[in-house]
C-alpha cells in the first residue's frame, strides 16, 4: 500500500535511529513535513539529512526526553516549525532493564512520562487538525517480562494509556493507537549488539520467532503509517503486535 501524507505535519519523538528513523523516513517519502528529536546529535543530523533528501521540510532538535521541560519545549518548537501537528508518534525509550531504582526511573521518565508530556503539549494542535497519535510500546507489555521488569511494565502502561486517550478523544476527532514491536534488529540496536556479544540470548530469541527471523524497523514503520493514515479512519484504541508471530510461541 502506498500511503499519502502530502502536506501533513508529523512529529516523531525519538526519531534518529532504528524504528524511529524508519518511521520518520517513511512519512517523508509519503510527502509529510517531519520533525524528529533525539539525545545524540550525530545520528540526529544524519537522519535529518536523509529526510531532507526527500525534498520535504524537516525540523530536528536535540532533546533529552527524560527532561519534562525539554520535551514540552521540543514539541512546541516542532509545531511552530511545521505550522501545526497532524500526527504525533511517541517512540522514545529509556530501555530500563534492571529491577532497581535506576532501571525503573529510566523507563518511567522516558517511555511513560515523555509520552504523556508530548501528548499534552501536542494536544491543542491535534484537536485543531483532528489528528492521530501512535505510541510505540512492545510485546514486552503484553506478556511477563522477566529479563526487563521496568521495560515491560511501562510498555504495558502505554497500552492502557492508549485505551484511555482513545476513549477520551474519539468524540473530538482524534484517534489514538499503539504498535507493539517484537524483536527488531538494526545496526547498533539491542539485537544487533546481542548477536555480537550475547549470541546465546540472540539465538534463543530467534528460535522463538515462528517467522524464523528478526523484524526490520521498516516493518514497524509500515504499520505506524497505516494507523496514522485515512485507511485507518475507523481504528482507534488498538494495539497491534508487529512480531512475526513471536507472541504465539
Amino acid at each position: 500500500m502506498q500511503f499519502q501524507f502530502k502536506g501533513k505535519r508529523v512529529v516523531v519523538a525519538g526519531g534518529s535511529r532504528g524504528i524511529g528513523r524508519s518511521i520518520a523516513l517513511g512519512f517523508a517519502q509519503a510527502g509529510a513535513l517531519v520533525s524528529i528529536c533525539a539525545r545524540g546529535e550525530d545520528s540526529l543530523r544524519q537522519t535529518e539529512a536523509e529526510i531532507a533528501r526527500h525534498g520535504q521540510k524537516v525540523h530536528a532538535a536535540v532533546c533529552d526526553l527524560s527532561d519534562g521541560a525539554a520535551v514540552r519545549g521540543y514539541v512546541a518548537a516542532a509545531a511552530d516549525a511545521l505550522g501545526g501537528i497532524d500526527v504525533l508518534v511517541n517512540n522514545a525509550s529509556g530501555f530500563g532493564r534492571t529491577d532497581d531504582e535506576e532501571g525503573w526511573a529510566a523507563s518511567i521518565s522516558v517511555d511513560l512520562m515523555a509520552t504523556v508530556r508530548a501528548s499534552q503539549t501536542a494536544m491543542p494542535h491535534l484537536l485543531a487538525s483532528k489528528g492521530s497519535i501512535v505510541h510505540i510500546s512492545s510485546i514486552s507489555g503484553l506478556a511477563p517480562s522477566v529479563r526487563t521488569p521496568p521495560y515491560g511494565a511501562v510498555k504495558a502502561a502505554l497500552i492502557q494509556y492508549t485505551l484511555t486517550q482513545a476513549a477520551a478523544l474519539a468524540s473530538k476527532g482524534v484517534r489514538v493507537n499503539c504498535v507493539a514491536p517484537g524483536s527488531i534488529e538494526f545496526p547498533g540496536g539491542v539485537w544487533d549488539q546481542a548477536r555480537q556479544h550475547n549470541p546465546t540470548l540472540y539465538k534463543g530469541i530467534l528460535s522463538s520467532i515462528p517467522s524464523g527471523r528478526m523484524g526490520g524497523p521498516e516493518e514497524v514503520a509500515n504499520v505506524v503509517m497505516f494507523l496514522a493514515s485515512d485507511a485507518a479512519s475507523w481504528v482507534t484504541g488498538q494495539t497491534i503486535a508487529v512480531d512475526g508471530g513471536q507472541m504465539l510461541s
